[in-house]
Parts: structure tokens; C-alpha cells; sequence
């Protein structure tokens, strides 16, 4: 049967893909994917940080613990097989799987552990950010990450973290386990195999990196020694297909399997055959007011403001299919989420709520928008149905970058954004929404909570802090739903929408998996007719 799966894939990859005109009908056993490659800036999981190459690290590779196909709200085993935590100490010791091995044929140890860890610290790009939360640092992380000699590595941190907080960081794409012996054997002038990894592939994962041709196609081919179930098919192959509408004539005619990004029109005119899937992804969309500015400081007109937004009206028609109603900064679908959605548009009881506050009307406020779809288009329904109680929205459209660096210089009025987890753990988003102890001009902070100048009430402040220590799982999760319902109840911050994203594919297609982020893409269940 390996014999046999190895010739099919091999005559799948001879196929010729370097256009589109050259597609033939898929190959039994292949998946073909028609997407948009063109974001890969680099594939090394110390560098990684693309949507695209978010979804190759995660099935090229694995790591101690993972989100994984089979339930991507569940922190499971990994490369570890089980661990335990000492909160006290502040370490976590994981036992090591045994018997796997790298797609080189080499053995997984130990000391790929340590390595790949301390390397991301090392080499200090891009993602090493979430790595470096924990306290470690070139000098230290020798420390801090530990070969017990004995199939198990204790790891260690310096902060006032609880061991979930540090488990979901060990779940991010920089930590990814890599197979230290080759990729030091492709280090050039103290590179650590940087280079070396950003065009080939070092990994445990379900798929191993056939072909890699940036802007083109990237080929990869089942991991027949795998210790979960799967993969299912004997190769994956990613074509590069920028063109929304070359990839739904492709799915049509039969020569790919899924199309990644096609628009919501070109969705709704699908043809027989064929099947579309919406997956929320972990982007929240909100409507934000700066508080140096004293006409928007008053809790009645935020208040107000979460009545004023046509939820419903929206998401039935041109958000339909790219955005659902979630009113609270952690995205459903993931451990802690707060789901109740109390607010639909009721013009007149905002009416009442700024009526019995005194508020002066009307007031003209600029909302700056990024000045593309459906950005533009939710900025004009706001106009409309704020414009019902006397807030006159003035739009201000503009590049993402000079929105962006307006919010981030606290120059705005009103802001129409969206914010997405750097990791999968609710205090991602807390810090952003729910935390902002140093409201100052030059405190400059990444979350919405210090662009906003909302100053955040100290007991706020506090739970956010208490939450990130607390080490009882289920009550931190609990202090994550409640600092939601916090902020949704009252802030100057008005959270609307959850991103969805729709993925068109064959109606054979089965088993394929994407989650709330890239991270979180899986091909290794995947089967077709």
C-alpha cells in the first residue's frame, strides 16, 4: 500500500501546474487547492508569520501542545504525551512521545525540544514575541527550557503567568519543534538554518514539503509514519491562483478541489456540484470612541451606540457570509468565549438612553475606515442608522496604513476596525480590550483600550492581571467571561461582528478543517470521492 500511495503522489506531482491553463481533473488522492499564495514571506516557524504560512508550519509541523483537527477548541497532546504543572515553581514538565521520528528519518529527542525553543529566542524575528512573554531571553532560555535526561523537559518562566496561559503560548506557531540535526547541518554564517528553512521544511507533521516555488505552488506529501490518524490523501498541492474568478472556473470545470478566496457574489453563483463552507474566524469587528474627546466620554452615548448598529440588517445583506453578530472581544469558538449577543438596533429606546442623559444633540463625529469593502459599506450603514438619533458620522476613508497610524497616534474620533488574538489564549484579547493601566500621551500601548484613551477602572485592571495567574482553568476561563460582559456592557469600545470566511470545494470533499486562524488550518482529515 506505501508503494502504491508513493507512485500516485509522485505521478500527482509530475502534473503540469505552473498556469492555470495547464490544470487537468484532480488526481485520485490529491487535493488540489486553488489560493492565493502570494502572502508567504517566509516559512521558517522562528520566522513564520503570514496567513499562508501559518497554515504550512501547522501541517508541516507539531508541537508539544496543539489545537489540532480533530477538535480545535481542545489543547491536546502533541510531541508531549502528557505534563504536569508546579504553579509554585513556575515549570511544566512534559513527558516526550516516543517513536517519532522527522521527516529526515531522524529521531525526535529531547534536545530538538530545547533547540528549536531556544533558537526562536536566538534568532530573535518576527513571532519570537510570544515566546519572549515567558521571561526568556538569549541569556537565560538554557535555563528556562530543560533536558531532563530521561524522555521528559521542564520548562520554566519568569512572571506572574498561570500554567494555561503558558500552555496555549507553547501551542503557537514559534514553537514549533524542529529536527535540530538538519537544520544546523544547513546553517550558513550563523544563520541557524534560517535560510536554509525558509525554503525546505524540518519537521514531525502530518505532510512533509515536497515542492516549495514562491508565488506558484507548494507540494506536500503525506507522512505515512504519522502518529495520529491520517493524513487520509496521499498529497496536498497548493496552486497559485491570485484571481478570484480563475479559481471558481477552475472548481467548476472540475480541475481543483477547493477554492480558497472566492467573493461572497462569486460564492452565491456557484453551480451544481459544488459546496460552500463558513468557518468564524477569530477577527472581532467594533465601532470605537476616542475618549480625548469630550463629546464622547459620556457612558449614556456608548450605551446608546450599542442600539444604534443594525446588526441584523447588516450581516442579512452584504456581510452575509463574511461576518456574524458577536458582541464580545473573545471569538466564539474557543474556550471562554462570552456568546450572548443583548443588543439589536433599536433606535428609539437609544433615543431614550441619550434623552434621559442630557445629551446635547445633534453631534457630528468623524469615523475613520479603511477605504475598501466591506469596510466602506459598514461605515455607511452606521451613518445611516446613527444619523436616527442625531450622531452624524462624518467618514473619513483612507489607506489601512494611515488609518492604522491615525488610531495608533490617538488623532481619531470614531474608528471602524477589527482585531484579531496574537495567540490562541483569552488574555490576548483581555490586555487589548479590558486593560490599560497607564493612560498616559507617552505610555503608547497596542491595544484598543490605550488608542481609545479609555482609561480602564483599576478593578478592571486588576482582574485582567488575576486572570492571567489564575491557575484553576476553569475559573479563569470564568474571569475571561466576565471581563467580556464587563466591556460589552459598558466601554467605549461597541464590538459587533465576528469574521467568517467562506471556503468553496467539490461535494466530495470531506474532512477538511479551518478554524479560527490560519493556525488552524488541517488538510490531514481530508478524503474525496
Amino acid at each position: 500500500m506505501k508503494t502504491l500511495r508513493s507512485a500516485l503522489l509522485a505521478s500527482a506531482l509530475a502534473l503540469p501546474l505552473a498556469a492555470p491553463a495547464a490544470f487537468a481533473e484532480t488526481p485520485p488522492g490529491v487535493l488540489v487547492v486553488a489560493q492565493n499564495i502570494d502572502d508567504i514571506v517566509a516559512i521558517d516557524p522562528a520566522q513564520a508569520y503570514e496567513f499562508t504560512s501559518g497554515e504550512l508550519v501547522t501541517n508541516l509541523y507539531d508541537r508539544l501542545v496543539q489545537y489540532d483537527a480533530e477538535d480545535t477548541t481542545v489543547l491536546a497532546p502533541g510531541l508531549a504525551t502528557e505534563w504536569t504543572a508546579d504553579e509554585e515553581a513556575k515549570t511544566l514538565t512534559f513527558t516526550l512521545r516516543d517513536g517519532v521520528t522527522f521527516h529526515s528519518g531522524n529521531d525526535f529527542t529531547a534536545a530538538d525540544v530545547v533547540g528549536s525553543l531556544s533558537r526562536v529566542i536566538e534568532l530573535n524575528l518576527t513571532p519570537a514575541f510570544i515566546l519572549t512573554q515567558l521571561g526568556w531571553t538569549p541569556e537565560n532560555v538554557g535555563e528556562m527550557v530543560v533536558d531532563n535526561g530521561d524522555g521528559t523537559v521542564t520548562i520554566a518562566w519568569d512572571g506572574d503567568f498561570s500554567s494555561a496561559f503558558v500552555l496555549n503560548v507553547l501551542a503557537a506557531r514559534p514553537a514549533s519543534i524542529v529536527d535540530m540535526e538538519t537544520v544546523m547541518a544547513n546553517e550558513v554564517d550563523g544563520d541557524m538554518g534560517n535560510a536554509w528553512l525558509n525554503a525546505n521544511a524540518a519537521g514531525t507533521g502530518p505532510f512533509s514539503l515536497q515542492t516549495y516555488r514562491p508565488n506558484e505552488l507548494v507540494r506536500l506529501a503525506a507522512n505515512e509514519d504519522y502518529f495520529k490518524e491520517g493524513p487520509m490523501l496521499d498529497g496536498i498541492i497548493l496552486q497559485h491562483v491570485p484571481e478570484s474568478a480563475t479559481q471558481q472556473l477552475l472548481l467548476e470545470q472540475g480541475d481543483v478541489d477547493i477554492a480558497r478566496n472566492l467573493t461572497p457574489d462569486q460564492i452565491a453563483g456557484l453551480g451544481e456540484g459544488t459546496k460552500v463552507e463558513t468557518y468564524p474566524q477569530a477577527a472581532v469587528h467594533f465601532l470605537s470612541f476616542n475618549q480625548k474627546n469630550e463629546e464622547l466620554t459620556d457612558p449614556a452615548l456608548w450605551e446608546a451606540a450599542r442600539y444604534l448598529v443594525d446588526y441584523q440588517g447588516m450581516t442579512d445583506s452584504f456581510l452575509a457570509g463574511q461576518m456574524e453578530i458577536h458582541q464580545a472581544f473573545w471569538p466564539n469558538g474557543f474556550p471562554g468565549s462570552y456568546d450572548e449577543t443583548p443588543f439589536t438596533y433599536d433606535p428609539e429606546r437609544a433615543q431614550q438612553i441619550l434623552d434621559e442623559a442630557g445629551i446635547e444633540l445633534p453631534i457630528t463625529v468623524e469615523l475613520d475606515v479603511i477605504n475598501a469593502a466591506p469596510f466602506t459599506d459598514m461605515a455607511q450603514a452606521l451613518q445611516a442608522s446613527f444619523a436616527e438619533a442625531g450622531i452624524n458620522f462624518e467618514i473619513l476613508p483612507g489607506t489601512g496604513a494611515q488609518v492604522i497610524t491615525k488610531y495608533r497616534e490617538r488623532t481619531h474620533e470614531g474608528m471602524l476596525l477589527y482585531w484579531g488574538p496574537d495567540f490562541m489564549d483569552p488574555h490576548s484579547n483581555a490586555k487589548a480590550f479590558a486593560y490599560n493601566s497607564d493612560n498616559s500621551d507617552d505610555a503608547y500601548a497596542a491595544t484598543t483600550t490605550w488608542r481609545n484613551a479609555w482609561a480602564v477602572p483599576e478593578e478592571m485592571n486588576q482582574e485582567v492581571r488575576d486572570a492571567l495567574a489564575e491557575s484553576d482553568p476553569e475559573a479563569r476561563l470564568e474571569m475571561y467571561m466576565d471581563l467580556q460582559q464587563q466591556v460589552q456592557e459598558e466601554s467605549p469600545i461597541v464590538i459587533m461582528f465576528q469574521a467568517s470566511y467562506q471556503v468553496a470545494m467539490d461535494e466530495d470533499v470531506e474532512g477538511y478543517v479551518n478554524g479560527a486562524t490560519s493556525d488552524f488550518v488541517f488538510y490531514r482529515l481530508v478524503t474525496k470521492e
